[in-house]
């Protein structure tokens, strides 16, 4: 499995999750109390994301960790 591969895919999951539920970047980030730059970098791929923070922005997206992953195709 590619890293940087897995980084993009769970990043495009996510913006398609933000989006669904018509939150821009910063009202998430603002719900998640997390930096909008921060949101924006794991929408995008750039960064490994923490436990905690998956588990900010399944609350954010009002949904459990499962359903945060439900539907998530990782890369082979």
């Amino acid at each position: 499995m590619d890293k940087d591969q897995l980084k993009i895919a769970f990043g495009a999951h996510l913006t398609k999750l933000r989006k669904e539920r018509e939150l821009s970047i910063h009202q998430l980030a603002h719900v998640c109390d997390l930096e909008y730059s921060h949101v924006q970098r794991i929408e995008k791929g750039k960064v490994n994301i923490a436990l905690t923070t998956l588990a900010s922005l399944a609350q954010g997206l009002n949904m459990s960790l499962e359903e945060l992953f439900s539907d998530f195709n990782a890369p082979q």
